[in-house]
């Protein structure tokens, strides 16, 4: 009998390779390692609907008849590993994800602003999951391999990446620096397939640009919000303030999100006091992120956004205009209302899950509906940008009615 469990423990490591049987084991593989291994969760089972023996047994023979007849080598980790990817992307929430031990790593890394990798950025489309480059950074492996904004991606190393969770495509694609990475892109603008190596480089995220623009308007444009964000933020801001900026163009087109606590600090300094945003789990409990009264910036801004201002974004665009402090010029954003919390899982591996709502000042929720603006323009097709024209408009605007 020992035999008999040892075979089925190695079984169920093995037995997801193809995605018939991911299929059959996603909802409940994770499940049945864990009542297996802990009396506990065997505890458990008797107060739950899932049925452990009955999912046990089927397994088994799942297991059986791969050992009597599946062609191919087997990865066994690779195999455990799509165990818990299955369950969880079960739930069908495409914002709570499982995460290796690799991709939790490279994970914590992006967020802190500096990571190696090929110097890019990118965004998922919620209704295609198509993932496309948005930003190629200067100087980086990517802009000297020709890859452009726009592209979308296809392969990795050869793997189809199409319906990959953004996150886990970005931890394949990241890597030491030295190393190449092969991606294969479709670039709309010619309608070809292209392939390429792209070398891997140590990379300083610069989540924050500034310059000054005509009749004392400033423009800051924010990248995402990261752990470097808040001090490049405060950095670019009081640079231009030293330029005599009067007016501020606050750019967050294609900025995707990123840490909430960085975003609320930026929020904080250019909000009156009261509250920035507020969050509510199933329970009805949460929390409150409040601005005080001390404002490093009190003047007129115009917020640029479009489809791909997602998350955080969302946060500082609606608390902005919520207050009056911001007239947002652009098209309607992502629309993502929901915070999602990073559990550790104690062995280097990692789950991100739904946890809440979150509200803006006024109350609302905009997940799945974003935030219109109030000045509405479509982005144009040549390298004219006429939302940014549009908001220097807006700003010169608001300058010449104070």
């Amino acid at each position: 009998m020992e035999k008999r469990d040892n075979r089925f423990l190695k079984g169920v490591l093995t037995g997801i390779l193809c995605s018939l049987i991911v299929a059959a084991c996603a909802t409940w593989g994770l499940y049945f390692l864990l009542s297996a291994r802990t009396n506990e969760l065997r505890q458990e089972s008797a107060q739950s609907s899932l049925d452990y023996q009955e999912i046990q047994t089927k397994l088994e023979g799942i297991k059986d008849r791969i050992d009597a007849g599946y062609l191919f080598d087997i990865d066994e980790s690779d195999m455990e590993e799509g165990i818990y990817k299955g369950f969880v992307s079960a739930l069908g929430d495409p914002y709570t994800v499982y995460y290796t031990e690799e991709e939790y790593q490279a994970l914590l890394e992006s967020s802190s602003g500096q990571y190696e990798g090929i110097g890019v950025q990118v965004s998922q489309d919620p209704d295609t999951n198509l993932i496309t480059v948005i930003r190629v950074f200067r100087g980086s492996g990517a802009e000297e391999a020709g890859l452009q904004a726009g592209d979308i991606l296809y392969q990795v190393n050869g793997e189809d990446i199409t319906q990959d969770d953004i996150n886990n495509v970005v931890a394949k694609i990241k890597g030491e620096s030295g190393t190449e990475v092969e991606l294969q892109v479709y670039r709309e603008s010619t309608g070809e397939y292209v392939t390429m190596s792209v070398e891997r480089r140590s990379v300083s995220m610069d989540t924050v640009e500034w310059r000054m623009l005509e009749n004392g308007i400033g423009y800051i444009q924010i990248v995402e919000f990261d752990s470097v964000t808040y001090d490049q933020f405060t950095e670019a801001l009081e640079d231009l303030k030293n330029q005599e900026m009067q007016g501020l163009v606050l750019d967050l087109r294609d900025n995707p999100g990123g840490l909430l606590d960085s975003v609320v600090e930026i929020a904080d300094d250019l909000l009156p006091e009261g509250v920035i945003v507020s969050t509510k789990d199933k329970n009805g409990e949460g929390s409150t992120y409040e601005s005080d009264a001390d404002m490093a910036y009190d003047g007129p801004i115009a917020v640029l956004v479009n489809g791909n201002s997602a998350s955080a974004s969302e946060v500082l665009t609606g608390a902005l205009k919520d207050y009056g402090r911001g007239t947002v010029v652009g098209t309607t954003t992502y629309g993502k209302g929901i915070v999602q919390s990073i559990v550790s899982l104690g062995d280097g591996t990692a789950l991100k899950v739904t946890v809440s709502n979150y509200y803006t000042p006024n109350g609302s929720n905009i997940h799945e509906v974003g935030i219109e603006p109030d000045v509405s323009v479509e982005a144009g097709d040549g390298e004219q940008d006429i939302q940014l024209e549009q908001a220097q408009e807006t700003v010169k605007g608001l300058l010449d009615q104070s």
